[in-house]
């Protein structure tokens, strides 16, 4: 299991107690957001959202749209994209014996009718708990309360349980998007082929059949990573000082050609660009110290936030982050986080649309 890797150790003490640096607090990370700017719904065309071009050495900013992307693209370069599928992981029934209305979202896959879970109420769901859902041809029983209060749960039906989902299951949205998903389909990227995420890797939700066949006619090679993205994503950081906060695990893989792509490519002189987080995330766990990845699946809780070194990753094409989150630490680790909140703020004044749904940016 890979976990944090960073060594910025500047941190002094005052009076017996850690002083936190900038950078390391969770407060260095806040920005002020208008409810009205968080995108509830996705755009007609995928690849015409915004798209704000930051220098991570200089801090110089670009604006245009998303098929803009081209212009920064160079023969040689390699892009990889995360090609996990989300589950219609969320069901809503009613308890067995009372009819109350309970909430199980799917969290991870144990054994092969056992699911990690996140269930609603959590009072009323305790082990030996039922649960019913549409017609009843799915029903749920608590096994036990797990490591932070989620449950393991045990489903039983006929047939074939991915099935079952896909009829009865709803699309597990972020809790900032209040609007009802009318196509399930926009919460997939085009290329997404391995199920098993809770959440989208929201900025591969720009890319069409078309944009991509335009990035492999520029000479830029596609080269496909699995994470399976966790809710842990959303999960906001409790604590004041960024190393104390517990990152989530999440399964990845890396395939043989895909590592020989990101290898290919360094040796040649060229980038390697990261669509999305999770790409980032993947491709960091699977490198060693001298940057060369491996092929192979893991699982990974890699906390990367300024002073972690990068090891396999040039450029980065990511969405807008909610504040104080460990992906505007991620991305303030390869840009520079005075550079990533003068950039935030500029979008901000400028009316970009902002997290799954929203607009993009390009770190260069």
């Amino acid at each position: 299991m890979t976990t944090t890797t960073n060594t910025d150790n500047t941190a002094g003490t005052v009076n017996g107690q850690r002083e936190v640096p900038v950078g390391h607090r969770t407060a260095d990370y806040y920005f002020d957001l208008p409810q009205e700017l968080i995108a509830q719904d996705p755009l007609e065309d995928r690849s015409s959202s915004r798209l704000l071009v930051l220098d991570r050495k200089t801090g110089e900013r670009r604006h245009g749209t998303f098929r803009d992307i081209l212009e920064y693209l160079e023969p040689g370069d390699a892009m990889i994209l995360n090609d996990t599928k989300v589950i219609p992981a969320r069901l809503l029934g009613s308890r067995e014996g009372t009819g109350a209305s309970v909430e199980i979202l799917l969290l991870k896959r144990l054994q092969a009718d056992v699911w990690e879970c996140l269930v609603r109420p959590g009072k009323k769901l305790r082990p030996g708990a039922r649960a019913v859902f549409g017609d009843g041809s799915l029903r749920a029983e608590i096994l036990e309360i797990a490591e932070g209060g989620n449950r393991l749960v045990r489903f039983e039906y006929e047939g074939i349980f991915e099935e079952v989902l896909d009829r009865l299951g709803e699309m597990p949205l972020p809790p900032y998007i209040t609007h009802k998903l009318q196509d399930r389909d926009r919460y997939q990227t085009v290329y997404a082929r391995y199920e098993g995420s809770a959440a989208a890797p929201t900025a591969g939700l720009h890319f069409t059949p078309e944009l991509l066949d335009q990035v492999r006619a520029k000479g830029v090679e596609i080269g496909f990573v699995t994470l399976h993205v966790g809710l842990g994503t959303f999960r906001p950081v409790k604590v004041d000082d960024v190393e104390e906060h517990t990152m989530h695990t999440e399964w990845y893989n890396v395939p043989p050609q895909t590592a020989d792509l990101i290898n290919r490519t360094h040796r040649a002189g060229h980038r390697v660009i990261c669509v999305g987080t999770t790409s980032c995330r993947t491709i960091e766990s699977a490198a060693d110290e001298n940057g060369i990845v491996h092929a192979g699946s893991d699982d990974t809780s890699i906390f990367i936030y300024p002073g972690y070194q990068f090891r396999a990753m040039d450029a980065l094409i990511t969405n807008f982050h909610l504040p104080e989150s460990t992906l505007i630490m991620l991305v303030s680790a390869f840009a520079g986080r005075e550079h990533v909140l003068q950039a935030y703020k500029e979008a901000v004044d400028m009316r970009y649309r902002f997290f799954s749904f929203g607009d993009a940016m390009m770190i260069v």
